[in-house]
């Protein structure tokens, strides 16, 4: 997975096709980011020098079985692993549906596994070599969960500073400093959903400008293409969605912790579970 920013999408293009937004044709287009392939799971003769990756794996599976989504990560360093039980993670855990970028305190990519719940987490220097390589089993990566908005401010509104060429962008930025200022704000997503709303380009420039570019991208493939991006805002997230030419048809804004599409939900750990208890009968 690459360093790749993906931007927010403003200006001609970034509407529906269609008034009502809804006609839908997922289709991934190319992007630096990981996608979605199988794992290729080796035969039990082929796993010779590969025992420490197996025992790991008995492991998660234990962690995957007492796990909840709203407890904290489970966190599995892959630190020391020689080649051959790396080689052996990288098959089993294959790439799934969720890929996140983080750019901030630090610099991670990370990539949910083809188990939900499970996540590779590679930590990376200013090089963009690997310094530390983990596995998490958790609803949402610890670093994404914790540290999004660490350096985050509440947004402050200043009709001063707002051009008196806008529409409907100040009506949104005092509806967004007034539900994230409310006790708690996140217990449950709050979404303004911009293309169902009258707007102008400069509506959306400017609240792109005033949100700001946060440290975190996720591109999701769970419910078609879905890019999410946080913004400097405290809260606020960028969530958009597009077709197959990679239009944007859906352009939403989110107060949120973190939005529900990028979340492995209870059933998906339990699903894991079972799939991961399946393939390690292979090597008993």
């Amino acid at each position: 997975m690459s360093k790749t920013v993906i931007p927010i999408v403003v200006g001609p293009g970034s509407q529906p096709p269609e008034e009502d937004g809804l006609e839908v044709d997922y289709k991934m287009p190319d992007d630096d980011m990981s996608t979605y392939s199988a794992p290729m799971i080796p035969e039990p003769d082929e796993i010779e020098g590969a025992a420490e990756a197996i025992a790991l794996f008995h492991n998660v599976c234990s962690e995957l079985e007492k796990y909840r989504v709203d407890q904290p990560a489970v966190i599995l360093p892959l630190d020391g692993l020689d080649e051959r039980n790396i080689e052996l993670v990288n098959q089993m855990l294959g790439s799934g549906e969720v890929s996140m970028q983080y750019h901030g305190s630090v610099d991670a990519q990370i990539q949910e596994s083809v188990l939900a719940g499970v996540w590779r987490v590679q930590y990376l220097g200013g090089n963009g070599e690997i310094q530390r390589d983990v596995i998490e089993v958790a609803g949402i990566p610890s670093l994404v969960k914790n540290a999004t908005f660490e350096n985050a401010t509440l947004l402050e509104i200043n009709d001063q500073e707002i051009p008196d060429n806008l529409y409907n962008a100040p009506p949104l930025l005092s509806e967004i400093a007034d539900k994230m200022r409310e006790p708690n704000a996140t217990a449950a997503p709050h979404v303004i959903n911009l293309s169902l709303l009258p707007h102008t380009n400069e509506d959306l420039e400017f609240l792109s400008a005033t949100l700001g570019t946060g440290p975190v991208v996720i591109l999701s493939r769970g419910y078609g293409n879905c890019r999410i991006s946080s913004t400097t805002t405290k809260n606020v997230w960028w969530v958009q969605y597009f077709n197959s030419q990679d239009t944007l048809i859906l352009n939403t804004i989110e107060i949120s912790e973190v939005p529900n599409v990028a979340y492995a939900a209870q059933e998906d750990i339990e699903d894991s579970t079972q799939r991961l208890q399946e393939i390690l009968e292979i090597y008993a």
